[in-house]
Formats: C-alpha cells, sequence, structure tokens
C-alpha cells in the first residue's frame, strides 16, 4: 500500500544518500518542519538536537544512529529528535567538521606532521583497504598488516576523536540553546491558533439566542 510504484534502483539510494533528490536545502527544511512539529517539550526536543549534534563530530561513522540515539536516552532527550540532528553531518559538511576536528585534536595532542583533506583521505582509505585485507586474510592464507592502521589511528583517528569530542560539545551547547526558544515558540503559536480555531467553531456552532419576550400593551397590569 505504502510502497513506490517504481523500486529505486541500489545506484538511486546510493545517489540520494551523497545528494537527495530535493537538494540539500529541500532536505534541511524538512528536517526543521519534522523537528518543530514533535510532540515532546521543547527541553527534551533541545537535549535530542544537542545528542545528534554532538556525535556527528565524532568519527564514529556508521554509527551515529545508535550513538545518538543512546545519548538523547541517557541524558532524557527526544530520540527521534536526536536521529533527525544527525543530519548536521552530511557528505557537505563531513570534510569541514573532520579537518577542523583532526586539526584541533593534533595541535592538543602535539602530532608532529602537516595536516590536509588529502592526507586526510588518503589515510582513510589505506586504513580501510588494510581492515578489508586483515580480514579477508582470516578466511585465506594471507598475512594480516596493521602499519597502515597504526599510522591512521595515531596521526588521524585519534586526533579527530579528541577535536571532535571539544568542538562536539561546543555545537551541542549552541544548538540546544537555539532549538528550545524555536520550539517554545512555535508550540505557543500553534497553540494559540487552535483556541482561535476552537473558539471560531464554538461560535458557529453556537444558535442565537432567543429574544425574551417582554409585556405586550393589551396585558394587564400585574
Amino acid at each position: 500500500m505504502f510502497k513506490r510504484r517504481k523500486p529505486r534502483s541500489y545506484s538511486q539510494i546510493a545517489t540520494e544518500m551523497i545528494y537527495p533528490r530535493g537538494g540539500w536545502l529541500r532536505a534541511g527544511q524538512y528536517v526543521l518542519y519534522r523537528l518543530r512539529r514533535l510532540p515532546d517539550q521543547p527541553h527534551k526536543i533541545g537535549r535530542g538536537v544537542a545528542a545528534g549534534v554532538f556525535i556527528s563530530f565524532t568519527p564514529l561513522h556508521g554509527l551515529h544512529f545508535l550513538a545518538a540515539a543512546g545519548i538523547a536516552w541517557v541524558i532524557g532527550g527526544n530520540i527521534l529528535a536526536s536521529l533527525l540532528a544527525t543530519f548536521v553531518g552530511n557528505p557537505i559538511t563531513f570534510p569541514f567538521i573532520a579537518y577542523a576536528s583532526t586539526w584541533l585534536g593534533r595541535e592538543l595532542l602535539g602530532t608532529h606532521g602537516r595536516l590536509s583533506a588529502k592526507k586526510i583521505l588518503n589515510e582513510s582509505a589505506d586504513a580501510s583497504m588494510q581492515v578489508w585485507h586483515n580480514f579477508t586474510a582470516m578466511f585465506g592464507h594471507g598475512t594480516p598488516h596493521w602499519d597502515r592502521l597504526g599510522s591512521f589511528y595515531h596521526d588521524i583517528y585519534q586526533p579527530y576523536m579528541v577535536g571532535g569530542l571539544i568542538l562536539g560539545i561546543i555545537a551541542a551547547v549552541v544548538a540546544h540553546y537555539l532549538t528550545v526558544p524555536v520550539i517554545r515558540a512555535y508550540h505557543r503559536r500553534r497553540a494559540r491558533k487552535l483556541a482561535k480555531r476552537i473558539e471560531r467553531i464554538r461560535s458557529v456552532g453556537t444558535p442565537p439566542a432567543k429574544p425574551q419576550a417582554g409585556p405586550r400593551p393589551d396585558d394587564p397590569p400585574p
């Protein structure tokens, strides 16, 4: 009943994960629309948004949904809001988040060497290839290697995690204090509209009051 008439191909699904069919602006507007209409208290929605924004700054790619939901549950936030807020981390923002978090982490940890976006991509790709190689070596005759993984962990992943935690906390606090008043104002406006609608329905549905009959001129005095 709710299935598409023409199912999407795997290539379409992969393409829309990188660039939504309506564009990132429309996708962002949809997320904001859903956040405003969540049936929950503003401070709980704000905590959920904070959880989703925070986890988007960490290198836990592939686990953002689970981690955001877990953090929202622990701090008493709205879980659906946390899932929607992970939209902050998307293919457009991830390069900036990764570079800023890794740079800050390397500065704090004293990691030497020049950092660039190309270095992050290359070391991430090398580490992924080595993970796959080590996995296939478990079922074959290959020899596992850990040199690229070690280099990736010390040069990229660990600084990314340290810097991402700091930037994520800052972004989460800002997101929380921006979200709560917006949701609260939206709920008040919606309540006013609902009250006006109810009042209008009552005024239309109430029959007009009958005029009270006064004494006629020919009636005898009491």
